[in-house]
């Protein structure tokens, strides 16, 4: 899955969309892309739950030309090291929980499990969809699931809210 094109993070789609060099890990960029949704998540947790859903769709779809521009450049679709839709991902999965470390602990890891099980529709939006809007629906339908059982393990008092 590599490409002769050069990774150049002072363009801007290609810095957003490598989640800020996040993505250049060697091993594992993903999860290391993950982390780069947490500025975020701490800027605006304190955000009215509408505000929140608004920057979430804000950043989805900005990701959607961020992923899509930086997959022209590299030649490559969902190329590794694109990792903007993790960002979004993961900030979708935190919306209207409180912080603490173990909400975002099991934010983070529930996450990381439907964004690499990739479950019944995430899968199929993972395998029919391309270009940007390809590159984020998957990310974005895994962090809807995991915002949905995070928040029933807060309902069900087993985390803080």
């Amino acid at each position: 899955m590599t490409s002769n094109k050069q990774f150049n993070l002072k363009r801007p789609h290609q810095l957003f969309g490598l989640g800020f060099g996040t993505g250049l890990a060697p091993v594992a960029p993903g999860t290391f892309g993950t982390f780069a949704a947490l500025p975020f998540i701490y800027m605006t947790m304190h955000f009215p739950l509408w505000l929140q859903i608004v920057f979430a769709i804000v950043i989805s779809v900005f990701g959607i030309w961020a992923c899509g521009k930086t997959a022209d450049d590299l030649g490559v679709h969902d190329h590794p090291a694109i990792v903007w839709d993790e960002v979004a991902g993961y900030y979708i999965t935190m919306i209207g929980a409180a912080l603490s470390w173990q909400t975002l602990l099991v934010g983070f890891l529930l996450f990381r499990f439907f964004d690499i099980a990739k479950p019944g529709p995430i899968k199929t939006l993972d395998k029919r969809m391309d270009g940007g809007v390809g590159i984020m629906a998957d990310d974005v339908l895994a962090g809807i699931f995991s915002l949905i059982c995070l928040q029933a393990l807060i309902k069900a008092g087993l985390l803080p809210f």
